[in-house]
């Protein structure tokens, strides 16, 4: 007995590592297999993704294009009826003196509201308004009864949209005593 026991152990010892290591590998197999579909899985997720992002990308462009052409949409349509008024006042052929000069002013009241709609404003100093460089630009100094460094006189108006100086205003500014 004790022959058959010894030798049995060694045989099934070497029998039973090997089933086992058959059964990892079936196991390890498995577990490759199914690692490979979640790679595959995520990197299908990852193309989507990436797709996702270059469109949004490529909508984003679009849209900022879009805006950029059309930006001026608005300003141009609030000028249409200032465009109206001219052309009206043009096709009377027998206007007065008196009719052109409503016309005219009520043209140019349409063409200033047009304007403010849009954010664009008159830069328009009165006298004595201490001379402000981002504002104003300096055609000449001359002696005046007031502070210096002030405005004098306005040649020309500036103008401003949203902040931003789209012409500044031409003054004349008052010389040091």
């Amino acid at each position: 007995m004790s022959d058959n026991t010894p030798s049995q152990a060694p045989e099934d010892a070497p029998n039973a590592p090997a089933s086992a290591g058959l059964e990892s590998a079936g196991d390890l197999a498995a577990e490759l297999a199914g690692l490979q579909a979640k790679n595959a899985e995520l990197a299908d997720l990852y193309l989507r993704a990436q797709a996702d992002v270059q469109n949004a990308r490529r909508r984003a462009d679009e849209e900022i294009a879009k805006s950029r052409k059309y930006a001026i949409e608005s300003f141009a349509e609030s000028l249409l009826p200032v465009i109206d008024s001219l052309e009206a006042g043009l096709a009377l052929p027998n206007a007065t003196a008196e009719q052109i000069r409503e016309g005219s002013e009520a043209t140019l009241r349409q063409l200033k509201s047009a304007l403010e709609r849009n954010k664009v404003v008159e830069v328009n100093p009165p006298a004595g308004t201490r001379f402000d460089p981002a504002q104003h630009q300096a055609i000449s100094m001359v002696p005046a009864d007031q502070e210096a460094n002030t405005v004098v006189t306005v040649l020309q108006k500036g103008f401003m949209i949203a902040e931003r100086v789209l012409r500044p205003a031409l003054v004349t500014v008052a010389a040091p005593q």
